[in-house]
């Protein structure tokens, strides 16, 4: 590129087509029927841009998550509402997908076989930092694989959640972590102090109106995408019914097994206590 030139010259060879890439960008779109069929082109630039989101995404995330271990509550805030009109344009995104009927998926659908957006590495790896880390999806990526290596760091890293817990006890809030042995009643007693702690918050607002406009944008964050999942579900009966996915995966009726999935549960549960005495709970 030409950033380092002069102004003049860099003005004469810098262009949009050339800093977007436009020319690759639009030559990415393979498709694989044949005869060409029509609605492959939407199928696949569909599936590219939420990608392309998702790669945004982490990179808020990740720059969330530092945010957070810095204590800067307003700089985490603004990417976390950043992060949360990104999931609404996902969402928005499956009405352009469902202008294609079930006749027309059906005449390219067979050529993805055994592709699947299961195997979706990034969209993993948002589920993972966002507080979903399930080991088992690791055997859907070869092990020396790119994907893989990624999963594996995601693996390792704290969650947004942890970051958040992190920074309220460095504000004095009182947030035990779960005992690594397994020891039921003390999980319990660590869990219901937690649920107290994050009630503070909500109960003294004006005192801690950051941390609550955070909890709200969080609540927001995990919110859309059981929204997202919902419009999936819905799009996916649409096209195949009850079919099995392209890459072997149950369907829709996995798909609906996720529905209820939620990256900060805590968070939604002391919902359940606000408004009553401080004394319940």
């Amino acid at each position: 590129m030409a950033f380092g030139l002069p102004d003049e010259q860099r003005e004469q060879r810098l262009s949009y087509g050339g800093y977007l890439k436009v020319g690759e960008l639009i030559a990415l779109q393979e498709l694989l029927s044949d005869p060409p069929q029509h609605d492959e082109t939407l199928f696949i630039i569909i599936h590219q841009v939420y990608e392309l989101w998702f790669k945004q995404l982490l990179h808020e995330i990740d720059t969330l998550v530092e945010r957070l271990d810095a204590d800067e509550v307003l700089g985490a805030h603004r990417l976390l509402r950043r992060c949360v009109e990104i999931q609404r344009v996902l969402v928005s995104q499956v009405a352009v997908l469902e202008t294609m009927t079930p006749v027309d998926f059906l005449a390219f659908r067979d050529h993805l076989t055994p592709a699947s957006g299961f195997q979706s590495a990034q969209f993993r790896e948002i589920e993972f930092v966002s507080g979903l880390k399930n080991p088992r999806f690791l055997t859907h990526y070869e092990e020396d694989s790119p994907e893989r290596e990624r999963l594996d760091a995601r693996l390792a890293q704290p969650t947004v959640i942890e970051a958040f817990y992190a920074m309220l006890r460095r504000r004095g809030f009182d947030l035990p972590e779960a005992p690594e042995n397994g020891d039921e009643a003390r999980a319990t007693q660590a869990h219901e102090r937690r649920i107290r702690e994050l009630l503070r918050i909500y109960r003294e607002t004006e005192r801690h109106y950051d941390l609550f406009l955070l909890m709200e944008s969080l609540i927001d964050y995990d919110e859309q995408f059981t929204l997202w999942r919902l419009r999936h579900v819905a799009m996916v009966e649409r096209m195949i019914g009850s079919k099995p996915g392209t890459g072997g995966s149950p369907g829709a009726s996995y798909l609906k097994s996720t529905v209820e999935r939620k990256f900060f549960p805590e968070l939604w549960e002391m919902r359940s206590y606000l408004g009553k005495q401080p004394a319940s709970y």
